[in-house]
């Protein structure tokens, strides 16, 4: 998701501070604590490598570390806020453990959102503890960020900055409508809330304005880049639904081989004629998802 924050040199670091869980398709380290989790999450990852195999006929090479807040310096990007998964450049998959002020902050104010909608929260994201978090959403990103290792480790070039947001989107929501949908409402509410706020506090709203300026708003702006994911979330639904589980592969087998830049006219009728007319309708009509 933040593709942009600097890395830390995770390829020559060692875990030792970490311990290993062995068993699983990634590797798979996290911090003293953690254990339960970290299977928890491991798992899922085993899930979404077997589920894709037969459609990009491979499987990516992904160290997966589950951290507490102690060592999350160590060992995630340089800025990347606690809480927020991240995939670098070096495989690895990064992955906070425990709650924290970052999805805390996430939280909206339910007194200020409509009746029905409140209700749908409160039910969606109230742990165990009885307390709001968003802890369901958040969890459910190390999928988007596998859709990262995907396209980087096959070099299959996305494009476009939208694109290569977009593309992990779909491969996320597809997932989870197949496998397990009785989380499509924490992946989905969150983002649908987001997007129905007043934009009027945002420097930035334009598709245009992501591709050109993708650095900028993810680097200062995070809250700004924040709703744009949530627009890309929302189209990666609206796309699953019209096209369903085949979407994919569609877009992938689209992309692939297209190592040259395409101009906007070329990428539309590419998107139209190989993919589907939804995914090239998230630029002809991006103020139109809700």
């Amino acid at each position: 998701m933040l593709s942009v924050l600097g890395s830390a040199s995770l390829s020559a670091q060692t875990y030792d501070s970490l311990q290993l869980l062995k068993g699983h398709k990634a590797k798979v380290y996290y911090s003293t604590g953690n254990t339960d989790r970290a299977k928890q999450i491991a798992v899922r990852c085993d899930n979404v490598l077997a589920y894709y195999k037969p459609v990009f006929g491979f499987e990516p090479e992904v160290t997966l570390l589950i951290l507490s807040p102690a060592d999350w310096p160590t060992y995630s990007a340089k800025g990347a806020v606690y809480g927020m998964p991240h995939y670098s450049g070096s495989q690895t998959l990064i992955i906070a453990g425990q709650d924290n002020a970052f999805w805390q902050s996430q939280v909206p104010p339910i007194n200020k959102l409509p009746q029905e909608f409140a209700s749908k929260f409160q039910a969606t994201y109230t742990n165990q503890d009885n307390k709001l978090t968003m802890q369901g959403f958040f969890d459910l990103l190390a999928i988007h960020e596998l859709g990262h290792a995907y396209h980087n480790q096959a070099k299959v070039k996305m494009q476009r900055r939208w694109m290569g947001e977009l593309f992990p989107n779909i491969l996320l929501h597809t997932y989870i409508a197949e496998k397990e949908p009785a989380l499509l409402p924490a992946l989905t509410l969150f983002p649908k809330m987001m997007i129905m706020r007043d934009t009027a506090g945002l420097r930035y709203t334009s598709l245009e304005d992501f591709e050109s300026k993708y650095n900028e708003i993810a680097q200062k702006s995070p809250g700004n880049y924040g709703w744009y994911q949530c627009k890309l979330h929302a189209a990666a639904a609206m796309i699953y639904d019209t096209g369903g589980k085949d979407i994919v592969a569609k877009l992938w087998n689209a992309l692939k081989g297209k190592n040259e830049v395409l101009g906007d006219t070329e990428f539309i009728a590419l998107l139209s004629d190989k993919a589907d007319q939804s995914i090239a309708d998230v630029q002809l009509k991006w103020s139109a998802i809700k």
